[in-house]
């Protein structure tokens, strides 16, 4: 897909040292320090919208909003409206709808999903959401859900906060541009416990999703990596 025919996309995501985001029975998922959290809300206020799948929603206390006053205002510095478009994404359409991000309207809700939902389900999506759109499989046609958020909502910086298969998804239609990663200075192991793309996975060296370094530097005590796509 050429670029310019969809928002720049890049993926922000907290990890362990051994590439975990979550301990195995998905218990914890918060572990960076207040310095992640900083970066992770300056990086929300470079994006037009901020997309998550539905059960990082549903799981956790979140509204994918800029953060508070200091964040809003570097927004429009920025040059951005002073609060974040919000996306959720869920294929099923099953997402919990007393979810702490409904419970907040400061900006639009979209929820991004697929032909599959039955459409008593889709009427429930409408009224929880500003607007929904639907893709015409029974999977979500990532490539058109991007035009269109470009072309309807004028959205031209895309931030991704996961889950996983959210992750696995775009890296595997080759949709992000930009990845950053805080690595943390913890080990949780266990096959079960979840990495940054939950899928499959690709079946050899050549069909990986490719990156350079970009950047890389140490933050007391974690390293904040920056990663660009080679396409």
């Amino acid at each position: 897909m050429n670029p310019s025919q969809r928002p720049f996309v890049f993926v922000n995501m907290a990890m362990t040292a051994d590439g975990k985001i979550a301990t195995a029975n998905r218990a914890v998922t918060t572990f960076g320090s207040p310095r992640d959290h900083d970066h992770l809300l300056k990086l929300r206020a470079t994006a037009d919208a901020v997309m998550a799948g539905a059960r990082t929603v549903d799981t956790e206390a979140v509204n994918l909003g800029p953060g508070g006053a200091k964040y809003q205002r570097r927004r429009l510095k920025n040059g951005l409206a002073e609060y974040n478009i919000r996306i959720i994404v869920s294929g099923s359409g099953t997402i919990n709808p007393r979810a702490e991000i409904f419970k907040h309207r400061f900006s639009p809700v979209i929820i991004l999903t697929s032909g599959r939902v039955p459409a008593a389900r889709l009427k429930s999506l409408r009224a929880l959401a500003d607007d929904v759109w639907t893709s015409d499989g029974g999977e979500i046609d990532f490539p058109a859900a991007l035009a269109w958020l470009q072309s309807r909502w004028q959205i031209r910086r895309l931030l991704v906060e996961g889950g996983a298969e959210l992750n696995a998804a775009l890296f595997r239609q080759r949709l992000v541009d930009e990845l950053h990663v805080t690595i943390c200075p913890r080990v949780f192991g266990g096959r079960a416990a979840p990495t940054i793309a939950e899928s499959a996975g690709a079946p050899s060296l050549a069909a990986a999703a490719g990156f350079h370094i970009k950047s890389l530097r140490r933050r007391g005590g974690e390293l904040f990596a920056i990663f660009g796509s080679v396409g």
